[in-house]
């Protein structure tokens, strides 16, 4: 049977009111929240002002994430410091977008960076669980720098951290034969939370082989910090300046 040109465009118009358009079967783009962290950083000899100021800023988008309701709401659970901190580090690299620094300031030797960013929420709780289910990290994440490893942390259960370390390269804290640039790195940082996993304090200690400092140490030499923790610290990070 013919159909007139009339017919037809009505026919045409109303298949295509009919059908769906195609942002209704688009994906939903994921959902991003806000977050902000400030990160303060005292720096010694003959570390500059500029390296601290980066070091503050890459700790202040770690907070930015790590104080998030996403991250608390995620790992409430988990109580493995060195599993955390992988989690907060992929975090930040894969699902924090529009990072803009807000405010750097120095006063003395202390320097302070704040942060903010969009955090994206679907796929980074995803990203949590997938790596909360995978175990803690593997020996190949062992925190290091050019200078020192961290073989060993260990909760004594009485208020008190013991870390093992080991030189990995000459550390000499003797004034007259001290190199210059490795003093930053031969520190071992100490960061502790609270229940809520807010930060309480940081804290900073030389690599020295005994309490009393030996002031050389030889590549392969090895030692043991111990590190008295907070009342109210639940958790705790041990890191390396880079």
């Amino acid at each position: 049977m013919l159909m007139s040109n009339k017919h037809v465009a009505s026919l045409f118009l109303g298949m295509l009111l009919l059908s769906p358009t195609a942002s209704g079967a688009a994906e939903p783009v994921n959902s991003q929240v806000e977050v902000t962290g400030q990160y303060r950083y005292t720096f010694h000899d003959p570390e500059t002002a500029a390296s601290a100021m980066t070091l503050a800023c890459r700790e202040a988008w770690r907070l930015a994430v790590v104080e998030s309701p996403l991250y608390r709401e995620q790992t409430a659970s988990v109580v493995d410091s060195a599993l955390l901190r992988d989690v907060a580090n992929n975090l930040v690299t894969k699902y924090l977008r529009d990072q803009q620094i807000l405010e750097q300031s120095e006063q003395g030797k202390t320097v302070s960076c704040r942060v903010r960013g969009m955090l994206v929420s679907d796929e980074g709780a995803k990203a949590i669980r997938t790596q909360l289910a995978g175990g803690p990290p593997s020996a190949e994440g062992v925190e290091q720098n050019r200078t020192l490893k961290i073989l060993n942390v260990r909760d004594e259960g009485n208020g008190t951290l013991s870390i093992e370390y080991q030189a990995l390269r000459r550390i000499d804290w003797l004034n007259t034969h001290y190199q210059g640039g490795l003093r930053e790195t031969a520190d071992i940082m100490v960061d502790f939370y609270d229940d809520q996993k807010f930060l309480i304090k940081t804290d900073r200690y030389p690599a020295r082989r005994s309490a009393s400092g030996d002031d050389v140490m030889n590549p392969g030499a090895t030692g043991v910090l111990k590190v008295t923790k907070p009342l109210a610290a639940r958790t705790y990070r041990v890191w390396l300046v880079k």
